[in-house]
């Protein structure tokens, strides 16, 4: 099969993939390689994906001193010695991650190790990499030899586009990703999340596994065409991906039982035999079905994931904190909710505050129905928890992101501020979440300026200029109004407060409207929520509590 096929093993091999299908890369251009990548043009030509991953690879912009092949050639006998590669150690950053053969032959099983110590030797500043395995084996079937193998990872690893991002090399970014792809799950496959979070003591721990699906468990026929879109397209493919491998699992396991007590297990099994209920070809049409976010907005996430994790000490690999113990049933009392409903809660808000526990800040029981007592005793929390709950028996409540401080830039006037972070629930009689609409329909934004009609109710959202110049200083900054060119004001108006009243949601209705007396309140159908009522359309208020979350690492 020609000089790239030194270390594979052609019995493996999938039959289709035959070198005299002769293509030639006909154009070089990003959108041209993105529509080829994505159709699979040189996936059936093993000799063509070569050369074009060779061209992909040596086109990412490096460090000035980046190992080449001939620095592998001058190090391996020092660093592998005569033992045999399959006994040689693999370095802690790898974390016991699964080392796939794909197709590899005997001489190409032991290549992987080699080269993995070689990397370790000359990238000291990787902490964590549970990825690496994966690629060395994958680019290894695409190679002359070793050292060529080894020029390629080092290249992906050495990039220095910081608008480009390809493997993460440490705890912190790794730990962050799993908590961005949470964050998107619990946007995108809002079916899927409910069945983890029925099943799993732990949906951060099910998500943290969203890597190794790719890069460990997918087959290589699979994985090998995510890499071909991965090296064109950038980190946002992977996501994409994964997603979709969860949204497949959801479509085939719903109603049936698990095959195991562990859904992480069954997940990866799924994965692992993915060839018996879904194509290739099919998992990217899924993938990129997905309305996803920009690659700016995922990347505001990631920060603001980056950066929690970072005010909680967590930057090196510790025992994962079980979100569901975030709410201990010890110490957690409440009026509305039980902890059931609230770990339920728990499971909806993004994952960089699901590191918290609830920490009650008000409640009327307590502190009366005054709404000046109940700003007093919100302000200076970020994100807070509204709970109400009616005389009828109701129970229905919002996720608010930004500080109601932020209500005092209007001056006297009722403004709208918060970010499509933001979302408005309903508990009893049945249990549903309500995003912002534009959340599910992103195409609903405009692709020209922003523009909108002022109200004379209602003052100008905050402008650009008055928000933080850097993203990360603000603990909610995705989705904020500023990220999107909307199709008018009233969608960004995710919550409201003067002396007068409370408003949850804006446009053309109130999906909560609160007097200021805190006994009454209405609620209608409103386009920011989803279209849809929380509960009776007017409501005498029986309590209303609002929590914040406590840091877990603080005494």
């Amino acid at each position: 099969m020609g000089e790239y096929s030194r270390f594979i093993d052609w019995d493996k091999m999938d039959s289709t993939i035959q070198d005299q299908d002769a293509k030639e890369l006909t154009s070089t251009e990003f959108q041209d390689l993105k529509q080829l990548a994505r159709q699979g043009y040189w996936a059936k030509n093993h000799s063509l994906r070569a050369k074009v991953y060779h061209k992909l690879i040596n086109d990412i912009p490096c460090r000035t001193v980046t190992p080449d092949a001939h620095v592998y050639r001058d190090i391996v006998v020092k660093i592998a010695g005569k033992r045999n590669s399959g006994s040689l150690p693999l370095p802690e950053f790898v974390d016991n991650s699964l080392v796939p053969t794909y197709c590899l032959n005997a001489e190409g099983i032991g290549a992987v190790r080699k080269i993995i110590s070689c990397i370790a030797s000359q990238f000291p500043d990787i902490s964590f990499c549970p990825a690496l395995p994966s690629v060395v084996a994958l680019l290894l079937h695409y190679s002359r030899d070793e050292a060529e193998c080894f020029e390629k990872v080092c290249r992906i690893l050495a990039c220095n586009d910081s608008s480009k991002h390809f493997i993460d090399q440490t705890f912190l970014a790794f730990e962050s990703s799993c908590m961005t792809f949470g964050d998107l799950v619990n946007k995108y496959c809002q079916a899927a999340h409910k069945l983890m979070v029925a099943v799993s003591k732990d949906v951060l721990e099910v998500y943290s596994d969203w890597q190794r699906w790719l890069f460990g468990e997918l087959p290589l026929i699979y994985v090998a065409r995510v890499f071909d879109v991965f090296l064109v397209e950038g980190y946002k493919v992977l996501y994409r991906v994964a997603l979709a491998l969860l949204k497949f699992f959801h479509k085939v396991r719903v109603g049936q039982t698990m095959e195991s007590d562990n859904v992480q297990q069954d997940i990866r099994a799924f994965v692992r035999d993915i060839a018996k209920s879904v194509s290739p070809e099919k998992l990217l049409e899924k993938a990129f079905a997905i309305r996803l976010f920009s690659r700016k907005e995922i990347q505001l996430l990631q920060m603001a994931n980056e950066k929690a994790l970072q005010q909680k000490g967590i930057t090196v690999k510790q025992k994962r904190q079980n979100v569901h113990l975030a709410v201990h049933a010890e110490n957690f009392k409440s009026e509305i909710v039980d902890v059931k409903k609230m770990r339920d809660i728990w499971s909806w808000i993004p994952e960089r505050f699901a590191l918290c526990q609830p920490l009650l800040l008000f409640t009327t029981s307590e502190h009366g129905c005054s709404l000046s007592r109940f700003y007093s005793h919100c302000e200076g929390h970020e994100p807070t928890l509204l709970l109400i709950k009616t005389t009828a028996q109701e129970v229905c409540g919002a996720y608010l992101s930004t500080d109601w401080n932020e209500r005092k830039r209007g001056g006297n006037k009722l403004s709208f501020f918060g970010t499509g972070e933001c979302f408005v629930f309903r508990l009893v009689p049945e249990v549903e979440r309500y995003e912002w609409v534009i959340i599910r329909h992103p195409e609903l934004a405009m692709t020209g300026p922003e523009q909108g009609n002022n109200s004379s109710h209602v003052s100008d959202p905050p402008s650009a200029t008055s928000l933080p110049s850097d993203p990360s200083d603000r603990l909610s900054p995705f989705l904020s109004a500023r990220h999107f060119n909307l199709p008018s004001k009233a969608a960004s108006m995710f919550m409201a407060g003067g002396m007068e009243c409370i408003i949850i949601g804006g446009g053309d209705g109130q999906a909560l409207y609160i007097d200021a007396d805190l006994n009454h309140g209405r609620t209608g159908h409103c386009n920011t929520f989803n279209n849809q009522p929380l509960c009776s359309e007017s409501f005498q208020i029986a309590i209303i509590e609002v929590w914040g979350f406590k840091d877990t690492m603080s005494n």
